[in-house]
């Protein structure tokens, strides 16, 4: 059996502001709300969690159907 490649995406079935967090939350396999706790301390701790996760939205492309 070949291997299974990982790819990220954002998730269109979790989004909460455009599904970078959900889509990084299923890419590792852990709990969407831990990922967003934890992008929004970022932002307020080194304050470029804003701008961070607005170039994710740009550059991680939207999962076009459930794998």
């Amino acid at each position: 059996m070949p291997p299974v490649i990982k790819r990220l995406y954002r998730c269109r079935h979790h989004p909460v502001l455009g599904g970078v967090c959900a889509g990084i939350a299923e890419y590792l396999h852990v709990d969407p709300i831990l990922v967003r706790l934890l992008w929004v301390v970022f932002a307020f701790i080194m304050g470029t969690g804003i701008i961070a996760y607005l170039i994710a939205w740009i550059i991680v492309p939207e999962e076009t159907k459930r794998q």
